[in-house]
């Protein structure tokens, strides 16, 4: 019990309340401008809070970890442009809102359900951080090639139209996130003997192409259109309804994103497409079909991917294992300031870890202050002549992309992947399933090898293994429920029991 009284040491300190405060808008601006990543922003504080107090600088770090994965959401519903890989799902239903004059609810949902996210991540850091990283540490490599290939089959929900387009999309995108060198061998894969394609090709260049500049690209069309920009920012706050409605979907996602958040190296990105692909299966009658403006369709990956920060949280505190980028740079951090994260940190040092998820928690709720006070500021990027506003765009992508590897290198890629994208678009091919197999391509192609060659090369072994454990039956299961449930006698059966029809 005097333990837990040190969560609430953030908020009696004044100075504590203002880094936090500070942070969290750092955050929500940095994670809102596309290639401006939160891992970056966190590597920059970790040289600059070197010579800090060790609580003012985790505090920084945790407002800055919480507002940036949240504030990827207002690039992704205003201009169709994820500020960071977690947001990708949030484009599919956020930006058709926009265009049907609802940004305000678009936003005013995100946020009140982002908090409600991240505050059940918070939950499960406090109250089940030893059970769930268990779980995590328990997981082989088995485990995560079914997990990441459950991930790439969910291409079905990541596409409105032909799924014989979005599975060659996806499968394009594994063969783009296996360029480069090998991570086992050493040798260099797709890379024509160039030197330049030996380090691969950074899934955030592609986002930023495939969003970013091929919607440059594809507004150029409208240039001169004047629209009705006076219905574009709406109300903020939905009716009382509707957030209830949405309540017990966010609660399910929310956990949903704490147990993958939790799974070393999976990240927010994954949680939200899964949350995403879950509520497009679960919602029976949504008022908008999902891709066309449903507001399940952007609470629940926004909902996932901030619960995911808690489930992030869990195996770098009690087992020394980052959960994500972020938490990698945040145990460099630790390192700096003389701690070792792992299971003796929690015997050592347990108000450390009260005082990181109370920082957390008022994160959170700055999260909610800002995210609703400053909805008004934010839509009114959408009140700016396309002439104008698509030349910032266009600038902001070209100087994400060249701030990554600071590399103009990047910047070729970025523009081809912008070309690819607006082609793409224009022949109905979805976009969404390309950046899904670039992420989860080399996912896939390490766990494979080394779930075959923990047997020896044995491919019979290798099989049969997945029926060695739970964790891997129950992966196995839910794969080849996925795999059926893209087939068309499933959804014609789905639709005669539930007698769902396209609205």
């Amino acid at each position: 019990m005097e333990n837990l009284q040190n969560l609430f040491i953030p908020f009696t300190d004044p100075y504590l309340i203002f880094i936090i405060a500070v942070g969290t808008i750092a955050g929500i601006i940095i994670g809102a401008i596309p290639g401006l990543s939160v891992t970056m922003a966190v590597v920059l504080l970790v040289s600059l809070t070197f010579s800090w107090d060790l609580f003012p600088a985790l505090a920084l770090m945790m407002g800055v970890f919480v507002g940036g994965v949240y504030g990827g959401s207002r690039s992704a519903i205003l201009l169709n442009i994820p500020g960071g890989p977690a947001a990708l799902a949030t484009t599919f239903d956020g930006y058709p809102l926009t265009q049907q004059g609802k940004a305000g609810y678009a936003i005013g949902i995100t946020t009140i359900f982002s908090f409600i996210g991240g505050l059940i991540g918070l939950i499960f850091l406090i109250i089940a951080a030893p059970l769930v990283s268990d779980i995590a540490i328990s997981f082989s490599p088995r485990d995560y090639f079914l997990l990441a290939v459950i991930g790439l089959f969910l291409v079905g929900s990541l596409s409105e139209g032909s799924l014989s387009k979005a599975i060659f999309a996806a499968g394009f995108g594994v063969i783009v996130g296996l360029v480069g060198m090998d991570p086992m061998n050493g040798a260099g894969r797709f890379t024509f003997d160039s030197l330049a394609l030996m380090s691969g090709i950074n899934f955030i260049t592609a986002l930023l192409g495939l969003f970013g500049f091929s919607e440059v690209l594809h507004q150029l069309k409208t240039l001169h259109d004047k629209g009705e920009t006076t219905k574009v920012i709406g109300k903020i706050i939905p009716p009382f309804r509707i957030l209830f409605n949405l309540l017990p979907l966010s609660i399910r996602v929310s956990v949903l994103g704490v147990l993958t958040g939790a799974l070393p190296g999976v990240g927010g990105e994954i949680a939200a497409l899964l949350a995403y692909d879950h509520a497009k299966r679960t919602v029976k009658k949504p008022k908008k079909e999902f891709g066309k403006g449903a507001y399940e369709g952007v609470m629940a990956p926004e909902a996932a991917n901030n619960a995911a920060v808690g489930g992030a949280l869990i195996p770098m505190l009690t087992l020394g294992i980052p959960g994500d980028a972020v938490t990698a740079v945040i145990i460099g951090g630790l390192f700096i300031h003389g701690l070792r994260p792992g299971p003796m940190l929690m015997t050592e040092s347990p108000d450390l870890f009260y005082i990181i998820a109370g920082s957390a928690l008022l994160a959170n709720i700055f999260l909610l202050l800002f995210g609703l006070l400053a909805v008004s500021y934010f839509a009114r990027i959408f009140l700016i002549s396309k002439k104008i506003l698509l030349p910032i765009v266009a600038l902001i992508t070209i100087i994400g992309a060249y701030a990554i590897n600071n590399s103009i290198t990047d910047v070729y890629w970025m523009l081809g992947f912008g070309v690819l994208g607006y082609f793409m678009k224009q022949y109905g091919f979805p976009v969404g399933p390309l950046v899904l197999g670039i992420i989860l391509g080399p996912m896939i192609d390490v766990s494979f090898r080394r779930a075959v060659m923990s047997e020896n090369g044995d491919l019979v072994a290798f099989g049969m293994s997945f029926f060695s454990s739970p964790i891997s039956t129950i992966l196995l299961l839910t794969f080849v429920f996925v795999l059926f449930s893209q087939t068309i006698w499933y959804k014609s059966l789905k639709a005669k029991v539930f007698g769902r029809k396209s609205e």
